[in-house]
């Protein structure tokens, strides 16, 4: 069993017993491997997002809760190559890049067989050329959309002109390859889109922003003809989907 499999295999071993815990021991028996590389192994899942516990004492182990996990996924070979092609477009300016490679890593744990051959086959195959970003602008973007509030920022506009503007984030756009944060503008007083790459400082403030219509920001700019992506349908609210679709089909 390879690293990737055994890491997935250890979460499922975890969740079958939960809320039992389980003894370093205990697993390295179960692998049949050293107690230095279950150690290893657990540290890794830690690190990427994965909800293990330790309890120490006589009595003690590691755990996780069962409602953490999902159960297992089993994706077909293209399934596969589409999600790593997907995963290598996300850039260090993409929105929440940071928790897209911990998702890949999760993703790559679940995946056996001909999924994980096809998937680590197309992996070696791709490159990208490197760009600059400043991943505090980043998260201070993830973070006024997350919580909904007022972000501060500089922004340098194509001309080179820069200025600084308080903006209510709606939502994002993505168009050939680069990123949008759509917002009101204070300043302007109107539906603004800002290149992520162009904001050269962001700051969320302690002001709630106020809700505005994404696709009522977006009237008007070169923009209108936005529409959901067909990939993300299944993730929109079902009550929602259909008039939302509409309305940025329309």
């Amino acid at each position: 069993m390879n690293r990737t499999a055994r890491l997935y295999a250890l979460v499922e071993e975890l969740r079958a017993a939960a809320p039992r815990p389980l003894t370093v021991a205990a697993l390295a028996a179960r692998f049949d491997i050293s107690t230095r590389t279950v150690q290893r192994d657990l540290q890794t899942l830690m690190e990427t997002g994965v909800p293990v516990r330790t309890t120490p004492g006589r009595g003690g182990g590691w755990s996780i809760s069962p409602e953490m996990t999902l159960p297992p996924i089993h994706f077909t070979a293209e399934e596969a190559s589409a999600l790593t092609a997907a995963l290598a477009a996300v850039g260090p300016a993409t929105p929440y890049a940071g928790a897209a490679r911990t998702a890949a890593q999760k993703i790559a744990a679940s995946m056996t067989g001909p999924a994980s051959t096809a998937a680590r086959e197309l992996a070696a195959r791709i490159v990208t050329r490197p760009t600059r970003t400043d991943s505090e602008i980043r998260t201070a973007v993830e973070q006024a959309l997350t919580h909904n509030v007022a972000l501060r920022l500089s922004y340098t506009d194509a001309s080179g002109r820069e200025t600084d503007r308080v903006v209510e984030p709606s939502g994002l756009l993505t168009a050939e390859g680069r990123w949008y944060l759509i917002a009101w503008c204070r300043t302007r007083r109107a539906g603004r889109g800002f290149r992520l790459d162009r904001i050269t400082a962001a700051t969320p403030t302690d002001e709630q922003a106020q809700p505005h219509n994404l696709t009522d920001l977006l009237l008007g700019s070169t923009a209108t003809d936005a529409v959901r992506p067909t990939t993300l349908a299944s993730l929109a609210p079902q009550n929602d989907t259909e008039s939302r679709s509409r309305r940025l089909n329309a």
